[in-house]
């Protein structure tokens, strides 16, 4: 422990150390699952989530602060409610030649940023809070940015760190894309 300007004792450096680790592992695993949906490969992205993944991203309003429904309901609108089954539909319908949306293919760009990390009351399962963009192109002219906030739950498996949880909070209320053919 090191001494404080008001002579107190500060972090202990172990632990700040394992905390830093622990971050940079998490941040890493993020930077790894960008990469992997920016350059398509969707099969390395659906192994890294777990069975039990809960893909959640609820539909925006704008409310006045008065308004008491400050979050977003589980039984509101969401635009996407997937399990790992419904993930795997959406990523064999990219596949498919009717998916007139995906030919030609759009180019993504994952930015993540502002990781956060959370202890739970699991040891093997981690809170992650981060901020995203997500830049998408299609054709020469089209271009669409959704950016938001994501809340995941991550968790240490025999195979590594999965995906068990994510929330998606877009800052947009009004999507203007033609689709959403992406994961964020």
């Amino acid at each position: 422990m090191y001494p404080q300007a008001d002579g107190t004792a500060g972090i202990d450096q172990l632990a700040l150390r394992a905390r830093m680790e622990l971050t940079f592992e998490l941040q890493q695993f993020l930077l790894e699952e960008a990469r992997a949906l920016d350059e398509e490969r969707y099969e390395d992205w659906l192994a890294m989530l777990t069975p039990d993944i809960h893909y959640w991203m609820p539909g925006i309003q704008a409310r006045y602060r008065a308004d008491e429904r400050r979050t977003p309901s589980r039984s509101a609108m969401a635009f996407f409610d997937d399990t790992l089954d419904e993930l795997r539909v959406r990523v064999a319908r990219t596949r498919q030649k009717t998916a007139w949306a995906e030919d030609p293919p759009t180019r993504h760009c994952h930015i993540i940023t502002n990781v956060e990390v959370q202890l739970t009351a699991t040891s093997s399962e981690y809170r992650v809070h981060s901020c995203f963009a997500n830049v998408r192109n299609r054709n020469e002219v089209e271009e669409q940015v959704l950016y938001g906030r994501r809340e995941d739950l991550v968790r240490r498996t025999d195979a590594g760190l999965k995906l068990a949880r994510r929330a998606i909070y877009l800052r947009q209320a009004v999507l203007l894309a033609k689709n959403l053919n992406t994961f964020l």
